[in-house]
């Protein structure tokens, strides 16, 4: 919040993603910035890799945006993101958003739960 407080919608999103980071390391959270995440495919990995913005605390996947709307592919992107890195908290914020929080969304990766194992 206290980058949009001071800056405000309407920059590039890497200039919000570089003052978020600035942010985030001087209020001591572990961030880990564009970490590379591999794609499996068919038994091995893909030489092509994703970079979320931000990994904070291995805990939480933080994509930034600076566009007039989210749209369902930026959710896919960041739910594709937690596939990927075996996370289940997400969020995206969207610095051009009058306010704030109006551009933040949370996300969950939901797991199936394991089948029951069968006793005879």
């Amino acid at each position: 919040m206290v980058v949009h407080r001071s800056l405000g919608p309407g920059l590039l999103e890497s200039v919000y993603e570089e003052c978020l980071n600035r942010e985030l390391m001087t209020a001591g959270f572990s961030v880990a910035r564009q970490l590379a995440l591999s794609v499996p495919y068919e038994g091995g990995l893909l030489q092509r890799t994703f970079r979320p913005d931000f990994v904070v605390d291995d805990e939480v996947v933080v994509e930034v945006k600076a566009v007039m709307n989210l749209l369902p592919v930026h959710t896919a992107q960041v739910l594709t993101y937690l596939k990927l890195s075996q996370l289940e908290r997400g969020l995206i914020i969207n610095f051009n958003c009058p306010r704030l929080i109006d551009g933040v969304k949370r996300l969950i990766l939901t797991r199936p739960a394991p089948a029951p194992s069968v006793t005879h």
